[in-house]
């Protein structure tokens, strides 16, 4: 269910950036290039699953 929810993210953030494009480019409007911009590059951090660090395990001395 969670892999769902997220491909169904990843898909809204690049069509809101794709609409933003468009409607930027359209109108000549900055900020919705702007906006489009980082709705992209929501999908591209979100692409890339970030792990927490592990932490070392402790040798014995």
């Amino acid at each position: 269910m969670a892999m769902i929810k997220r491909i169904l993210l990843l898909a809204a953030l690049l069509l809101g950036a794709l609409l933003c494009y468009q409607a930027g480019f359209a109108t000549g409007t900055f900020i919705l290039v702007i906006s489009g911009m980082l709705l992209e590059l929501g999908f591209w951090l979100g692409i890339y699953k970030w792990e927490k660090a592990r932490p070392l395990s402790q040798q014995p001395k």
